[in-house]
């Protein structure tokens, strides 16, 4: 009886295992457009069928490691940051498209991790001003602001950027030169990364350096001026799937061509403002996102 017993209890451990494994887990970094993204990546794939497991809320390389290993098999990560920090190049690439070809296929021959398509916007470094200050003067590149400065009108003009923005060699200083502005080095600020956002509101700045998807952008109603010389790195994002996942479900590639097709940086910018500034779960956000589209029930 007991040998019957343990051979019950062996059968369904095993199916058990086998139904836990079929799971595909979906890991999501620990900040608001990470777990927006990764709840959009997991809605799909349960909207069309395929059993998914959330291990959402690590930090970059315990997910980045994770994922190596087999415990996660799908999450969203940035091209800038996967040339720069898991792979250690030193060399700026400034084209987005050649960017993201390099870090798939260094991905794919190293790592067996595939990478899907490029989503439509850029998480990186900008300089923004007033919408009002813009306006005024005219200004929507950076091209545009150091004309102002140039000009004369803007030589009063004050930087705030956080202090190691102002230290590094890619810095503030080196957007200054690229782009010819001619303001002296004491007009530049340093202050906290979220503190320049209301110090520009408030106009004890006139230029904040801020980071391109945030929230903040919208809350008070800021402008990112085009970089038109392509000065800042490209941290596009994508999904990244573990290639043994991708074999056994090949659709997944389709079910998550929606995030290519339906999100930009307006829109993100948006639904990251409803996570940190209306209170709403990122769940919610991205469920009512994709319902919206229809893409899910």
């Amino acid at each position: 009886m007991k040998k019957i017993l343990i051979s019950v209890l062996i059968i369904l451990f095993g199916m058990n295992y086998i139904y836990a494994a079929e799971k595909v887990v979906v890991g999501a970094k620990a900040f608001t457009e990470g777990y927006i993204l990764s709840s959009m990546v997991s809605l799909l794939l349960q909207g069309n069928g395929i059993d998914v497991e959330e291990k959402f809320g690590l930090s970059s390389f315990p997910l980045r490691k994770a994922m190596e290993t087999g415990q996660v098999d799908a999450y969203v990560d940035y091209t800038g940051t996967a040339w720069a920090a898991y792979f250690r190049h030193t060399e700026n690439i400034y084209d987005p498209e050649e960017l993201f070809d390099l870090v798939a296929k260094e991905d794919l021959e190293k790592h067996n991790i595939v990478w899907l398509d490029m989503i439509n916007f850029n998480n990186t470094y900008g300089l923004a001003v007033r919408s009002s200050f813009a306006r005024e003067n005219g200004i929507q590149s950076l091209s545009d602001l150091a004309d102002y400065i140039n000009s004369g009108k803007g030589k009063d003009l004050i930087f705030g950027v956080n202090p190691e923005y102002y230290e590094r060699s890619d810095g503030i200083f080196a957007v200054m030169d690229t782009y010819n502005m001619n303001l002296p080095k004491n007009n530049v600020r340093t202050m906290e990364a979220g503190l320049t956002y209301e110090a520009l509101a408030r106009k004890n700045i006139d230029v904040a350096m801020i980071y391109s998807t945030d929230a903040q952008i919208l809350r008070f109603d800021l402008v990112i001026l085009e970089d038109d010389k392509s000065f800042f790195p490209h941290y596009n994002p994508s999904v990244l799937v573990r290639k043994e996942t991708i074999d056994e479900y090949p659709e997944i590639r389709e079910i998550l061509k929606p995030l290519t097709l339906y999100l930009n940086e307006d829109i993100i910018i948006r639904l990251n403002y409803l996570v940190d500034f209306e209170g709403l779960e990122p769940e919610i956000v991205a469920r009512k996102y994709l319902q919206g589209l229809g893409l899910i029930k």
